[in-house]
């Protein structure tokens, strides 16, 4: 009992290579699987030979291999984006281009990577639909607003991840995508009555269960039409068993969010969470960091089974689908080419490129583009100076300089941080004096943008002679806490791929074929494109 217990756990470690954090967890607690971050990854070759460490630790406990899974979402959520593996694109991205065939592609890239390094696991994609532009912790994790076109782009990207070997996850159900809490640091709420919910929130995992999704991760979030007590839907037996399971017929894992999330442990501590999400249904309880509350909640679910609270049976259930998948996974494996670690080909460099100004989207421009490639260009970028619960900081390596420069433009950066003070506006503004073209990249890892950011475009817009374009390097929605402004390009997000290809529309040696997956207002609704709606008129 014990040992099945283990096998509905996956459980991360700060290390690089098998410490005795993971110990404990494999040969003491006989987990069944491990959750990889940024912090267990230095190189390409140490990740895969930790995963390769990590499988032969299990093996000799209890002969049954773990679920290696990771974050690899694309975009702004990487856990890696070392040299060596494709920077591929985040949703938002893809929804942009709106290409079912984009989706299932650089899923293919991004699980043969992953199963080079011996993850076989991908908590993505996001089927949250994005259509609260003060969202907090979804925005451009989302393929968009339009419900038909999240399940359509989400059924493409599963089908590619699961054909090449790694099960994708869909999240985060019933639907992250209209609230403005960050469950991270608070419980969401999704008001809406079940007719709503059926035709938006529900409608992208209905598909990807069709589509034959092999798990799906639950929300911290409340949805009174399913569960009216207010629990959130990873401990509500309505949501995981009633509507899942039964109404919706999903015969995959059950995974639950981090239950070391403030939603889960603030209101309830991690192991009674453990114990109600597994009595509402979930087969794998997700505890991402620390040891002493992974060896607590694990403790208290084998006392609940020991107690009667969690029947055995739904134990067995449980542990029935995760061995089930666990074989299915294992001989894919086997029966597909292993690719060992090595640099991403040409081919593969294109393609992303490629897909990059396919989705790039210009939703305004008053003649100034393009720039003038023989004049100097004053870049202001913002740089994370302090990561966020789902971030990776692109910004201090490569930024919209960095690609215009390379395109033969005198273009220099003027580096600021995303939340600028007013003395910080008043230097940025020093910065860029005497310059006649002023390109402003904006970011937002929030629900607005930064006040100070905010401050200096307006600034940037009363001066005189100055050709002035605002690029959304995150955020599409930054427009509407902007004053009104000549030019805006949205890329989604700050990746090479993505300031590579702005740069040449900037330049005007790409034309973007990107069209809005969110509306931004009455003026730029959904499917709006500057190119399509204006230019060719």
């Amino acid at each position: 009992m014990e040992q099945k217990v283990g096998q509905m756990f996956i459980c991360g470690f700060n290390a690089l290579t098998p410490n005795e954090h993971a110990r404990v967890l494999i040969e003491q607690h006989q987990i069944g699987g491990i959750c990889y971050f940024r912090r267990n990854v230095e190189t390409l070759p140490q990740l895969a030979e930790l995963s390769e460490a990590l499988q032969r630790m299990a093996a000799e406990k209890q002969s049954i291999p773990l679920l290696i899974s990771i974050d690899q979402e694309g975009g702004m959520v990487a856990r890696i984006d070392h040299d060596g593996i494709s920077r591929i694109p985040g949703n938002m991205a893809l929804g942009a281009s709106g290409s079912v065939e984009d989706c299932y592609e650089v899923a293919r890239i991004g699980a043969r990577e992953l199963r080079s390094l011996g993850v076989n696991m991908n908590f993505a994609p996001c089927l949250d639909v994005n259509n609260n532009p003060r969202n907090p912790v979804i925005g451009v994790r989302s393929f968009g607003e339009d419900p038909e076109a999240v399940a359509a782009l989400g059924a493409a990207s599963i089908r590619g991840y699961q054909e090449e070997g790694v099960s994708a996850t869909a999240k985060h159900f019933p639907g992250h995508g209209d609230t403005s809490v960050d469950s991270h640091l608070g419980r969401a709420s999704v008001p809406h009555d079940r007719e709503r919910l059926n035709r938006v929130e529900l409608y992208p995992f209905i598909q990807a269960i069709k589509h034959g999704v092999d798990a799906i991760m639950t929300a911290h979030v409340s949805f009174p039409a399913i569960e009216p007590s207010d629990l959130p839907a990873t401990l509500s037996r309505a949501v995981l068993t009633g509507l899942l399971r039964e109404e919706l017929g999903f015969e995959g894992l059950i995974v639950t969010d981090c239950l070391e999330m403030h939603a889960i442990s603030k209101e309830y501590g991690i192991p009674e969470g453990a114990i109600r999400a597994i009595q509402a249904g979930a087969d794998c309880v997700l505890v991402s960091h620390t040891l002493s509350e992974q060896t607590a909640a694990i403790t208290a679910v084998i006392e609940a089974v020991r107690s009667g609270r969690i029947p055995m049976a739904q134990i067995d259930a449980a542990v029935g689908r995760i061995l089930a998948l666990k074989e299915r996974n294992a001989k894919l494996a086997a029966e597909l080419p292993v690719q060992p670690v090595a640099r991403v080909s040409e081919e593969t460099k294109q393609l992303l490129f490629d897909i990059a100004g396919r989705g790039i989207t210009l939703v305004k421009d008053e003649g100034q583009l393009p720039l003038q490639a023989e004049e100097p260009v004053a870049v202001i970028w913002p740089e994370l100076l302090k990561a966020t619960q789902v971030d990776e900081a692109w910004s201090k390596s490569y930024t919209l300089g960095n690609a215009l420069r390379s395109r033969g433009v005198q273009a220099d950066d003027v580096r600021v941080g995303t939340n600028m003070t007013d003395e910080e506006v008043e230097q940025a503004l020093q910065a860029v004096s005497g310059y006649t073209q002023i390109v402003v990249a904006t970011y937002t890892s929030e629900s607005r943008l930064p006040e100070g950011q905010k401050k200096l475009v307006e600034r940037l817009s009363a001066l005189e002679g100055v050709t002035l374009i605002v690029v959304a390097t995150r955020n599409p929605y930054d427009l509407i806490d902007l004053p009104p402004v000549p030019a805006y390009l949205c890329t989604y997000e700050n990746t090479p791929y993505y300031m590579q290809a702005a740069a040449d529309v900037l330049l005007g040696k790409l034309k973007p074929g990107g069209r809005l997956p969110v509306g931004i207002s009455e003026t730029y609704p959904l499917g709006w494109s500057y190119n399509q709606n204006v230019a060719n008129r």
